[in-house]
């Protein structure tokens, strides 16, 4: 697949992704547990369809040490009992807040569950997390960024 659009070269839209990037730190600096933000990236890629951000954010997980088994089952964590209540909770709200578009919405069993298992600092970092790889994976799949040859780290 050939991109649409290279959003590095553009002076504009390098100069977007570098703030979306700066903001992420904080992200990243939270106290939500760092395993819950792969997975969460990891889902809401796939939900959208980003060939590129999937890639990177299993590639990231795996270089994490996180186990191929619960990387590949992501995508039927509801099915699989290889996730905590906790990771559960986050992969029910990163669904249910990606699919809002579809006429969805986060209901109030699922707000309970991730009340139950984050405290305010961690559920801002998983409202803020599944707002900005919602925003990494509409810029990637507008822009057809291919998908394949992402290597852990290659961003900082």
């Amino acid at each position: 697949m050939e991109p649409r659009f290279n959003l590095y070269a553009n002076p504009v839209s390098a100069s977007f992704t570098k703030r979306l990037i700066m903001a992420s730190k904080v992200l990243e600096d939270s106290t939500l547990p760092k395993t819950t933000y792969e997975l969460v990236k990891i889902r809401a890629s796939q939900i959208n369809g980003c060939g590129y951000c999937t890639d990177m954010h299993t590639k990231d997980a795996a270089h994490a040490g996180e186990s191929a088994v619960r990387i590949n089952l992501v995508a039927a964590w509801h099915e699989a009992g290889v996730y905590t209540e906790a990771e559960r909770a986050a992969l029910a709200l990163t669904e249910e807040a990606t699919r809002a578009a579809d006429g969805g919405h986060v209901t109030d069993d699922t707000w309970d569950q991730v009340r139950k298992h984050y405290d305010d600092d961690q559920i801002a970092a998983l409202i803020g997390a599944i707002a900005m790889i919602n925003a990494w994976n509409r810029l990637n799949a507008i822009a057809r960024t291919p998908a394949g040859d992402y290597v852990p780290g290659q961003w900082g």
